[in-house]
């Protein structure tokens, strides 16, 4: 192994020999040579029209005159939004490249996460035989067990899990309102094709947010690097793309009138301009209508309406609110979750910030942030151990902003396959004498969740669904979603809807797990009842 001159910081980008060139995009986000962003397309009132179905509808096919479907005006409607947050925010976090979740960071045993592993099968999952659980610390953490286990956030952690040491950074104070589960499944490593997303099923299950249903930081289908099980996708809620502060001022937008009236002044002009509008709308034909004869003249005028409407009904209820989260003092500044230099040099910190002020606030009901360079099997430990601090605090600052507004969080986080150790150790300062990164292991690869509640942490009823065998890999058959990323998903998908006291329904809507799924066998997957 040749020996390396200089650690990697948390933005350098990862070269593997024994990895293929990167192509996709995919590739270049798993391995750090991109942070995960996309591109920002301006909108208009015309952009109402840019639904497929719609567009579809309103094609210039001249040699169809059955192009427009009768009634599309009353199909499509004229939503306004809704209140947002009557669901649990959903926030996850898609770490490209295959991270280490289990063993450094959450702890997984045999048949719950303390029924311990093998000396072997630890060092498998990077931690030498004298960081162990159950071992003795010679120098406990402030929040240590004693024993290299964590339990502040409820779930249980190894004491000098990176993770935990970035969520405690940014969320320390929080540890009695939040609790969590872990769960060894596995995936394929380095590729996007793992059906790992679960938004469009967090969002059929009934989140949604008073502007958008769901937001991602990438523009892509699922709103991250991982795709969504194909059968749960549905492109009229594709997720927003939200990577930054000017993706939230700008699907908020309230315009200029708001720095010079006030909010009723702003209100009264904005639903002048609707009547108005309308009045003009009646006496002419659209251009389209014109020229094509489509005889949807009516369903153009109703969409245009729609338009104004919208752009009124988030005048009145978003002027004079902070939207932009580089301008909340609850994230940003001297009081906030993030320091000036920190949001200002880190755009992962950005990206963190945009989407769960989006979501939080219920703007959206779901959203994703995608993370990449965790492909990080460098050959040293150190690399590792810096992205996943970097990912910790996004984490906590998730946690926090939720504390800070007084709401419930569902926390979600997974990674496409994982790595391994052979034993040999990083005693570098960032290494921290626990085992190198050798290589790729889909064996060794779990998801977890949290969940914050600001009446009390929820109280759980297991807090590991499946188990690994005692030499540090999955027992494929624990659980439905140890083997199979579509369950997994859905067993995710549960969860959120028993949180929401709606898993009654679960079997109504999704049928992986048979149709319709036993109670008992629903209770197995289940890690919390109701939050209250």
């Amino acid at each position: 192994m040749a020996k390396r001159t200089k650690n990697l910081r948390p933005d350098d980008p990862l070269y593997h020999q024994d990895h293929a060139r990167p192509v996709t995009r995919r590739d270049f986000l798993r391995q750090g040579f991109i942070s995960g962003t996309g591109t920002v397309v301006a909108t208009s009132i015309f952009s109402l029209l840019a639904n497929t179905r719609i567009a579809s509808a309103l094609s210039l096919d001249l040699d169809n005159p059955d192009i427009a479907s009768p009634g599309l005006a009353q199909t499509i409607g004229c939503a306004l939004g809704g209140n947002g947050g009557l669901k649990i925010p959903f926030i996850c976090f898609d770490l490209a490249g295959g991270a280490n979740i289990a063993g450094s960071n959450v702890l997984v045993g045999r048949q719950t996460q303390l029924d311990l592993l093998s000396t072997a099968g630890y060092s498998k999952l990077g931690l030498p035989g004298d960081m162990i659980p159950g071992g003795t610390e010679a120098t406990p953490t402030a929040t240590s067990n004693g024993d290299f286990t964590d339990t502040t956030l409820g779930l249980a952690f190894h004491s000098d899990s990176a993770f935990l040491r970035g969520i405690l950074e940014k969320a320390g104070t929080r540890g009695p309102n939040i609790n969590g589960c872990v769960i060894p499944a596995r995936s394929d490593n380095d590729t996007g094709n793992n059906p790992h997303n679960p938004m469009y099923g967090i969002a059929k299950a009934g989140a949604g947010g008073s502007i958008v249903t769901l937001v991602g930081s990438r523009n892509s289908d699922s709103g991250g690097n991982s795709m969504s099980p194909a059968p749960m996708i549905d492109t009229e809620i594709r997720p927003t793309k939200v990577d930054r502060p000017s993706d939230v001022t700008g699907m908020i937008d309230t315009g200029n009138l708001t720095a010079i009236l006030s909010d009723q002044e702003v209100t009264a002009v904005m639903e002048s301009v609707v009547r108005i509008s309308d009045r003009k709308l009646n006496r002419v034909d659209t251009l389209l209508e014109a020229l094509v004869n489509t005889g949807q003249d009516s369903a153009i005028k109703d969409l245009m309406r729609c338009g104004y409407l919208k752009a009124a009904d988030i005048a009145e209820r978003f002027a004079g609110k902070v939207i932009d989260p580089a301008l909340d003092p609850d994230i940003v500044g001297t009081t906030g979750i993030f320091s000036t230099d920190e949001f200002n040099g880190s755009g992962e910190f950005r990206k963190t910030a945009s989407v769960m002020k989006t979501v939080i606030d219920g703007y959206a009901g779901a959203g994703t942030i995608s993370m990449g360079g965790y492909d990080y099997h460098t050959g040293d430990r150190s690399t590792g151990e810096l992205r996943d601090l970097r990912a910790g605090r996004c984490m906590g600052a998730c946690l926090e902003y939720a504390a800070r507004k007084g709401v419930p969080l569902m926390m979600y986080v997974f990674s496409d396959g994982s790595l391994a150790s052979n034993g040999t150790l990083d005693n570098s300062v960032d290494g921290r004498g626990k085992g190198v990164w050798t290589g790729d292991n889909s064996s060794t690869a779990a998801s977890f969740f949290l969940v914050y509640n600001p009446n009390g942490a929820p109280t759980p009823i297991r807090q590991q669904i499946g188990y690994f065998r005692a030499d540090g890999s999955v027992e494929t058959n624990s659980s439905p979603a140890a083997n199979n990323v579509n369950l997994l998903v859905e067993t995710v998908i549960l969860n959120y809807m028993s949180l929401n006291g709606d898993r009654a329904n679960f079997g109504n809507l999704f049928t992986g797990f048979g149709n319709p799924p036993s109670a008992s066998f629903l209770d197995s997957l289940t890690a919390f009842d109701v939050l209250t």
